[in-house]
């Protein structure tokens, strides 16, 4: 997977970025296609923000997460689990719908009318 960081008002950090590709590289596993993100680091104030534009073949993600505190860390953890659920989501739907036991609109249509006369 290739990731680009940004970051954004704060200092650049070599833990900070080996925490995102700790994160995020263990989506390769469940992946199909090589995955491509782009993650930005900021911080406002008193919260931490995190923020990834993910692609994927036809999967497009953008999610975003914040920390109070400046905890940078919780934010990646939160987007990390944000683009989880989205890829398994993803996956689920792509799998019930080539699941193959599926009827037209058409079948019950021709169904109900050939019912109803008998």
């Amino acid at each position: 997977m290739k990731i680009d960081i940004t970051f954004k008002s704060i200092p650049s950090s070599e833990s900070l970025k080996a925490h995102i590709h700790e994160k995020f590289d263990r989506f390769d596993k469940i992946l199909d296609y090589p995955a491509e993100a782009h993650v930005v680091l900021a911080e406002e104030k008193l919260r931490s923000i995190a923020e990834i534009n993910f692609t994927c073949d036809k999967l497009k993600i953008h999610a975003k997460d914040e920390a109070d505190e400046k905890n940078m860390y919780a934010a990646i953890d939160g987007l990390s689990e944000k683009v989880r659920i989205q890829i398994q989501k993803s996956k689920d739907k792509l799998r019930q719908h080539l699941a193959g036991n599926k009827h037209s609109i058409k079948d019950e249509f021709f169904d109900d009318t050939v019912a109803e006369p008998a």
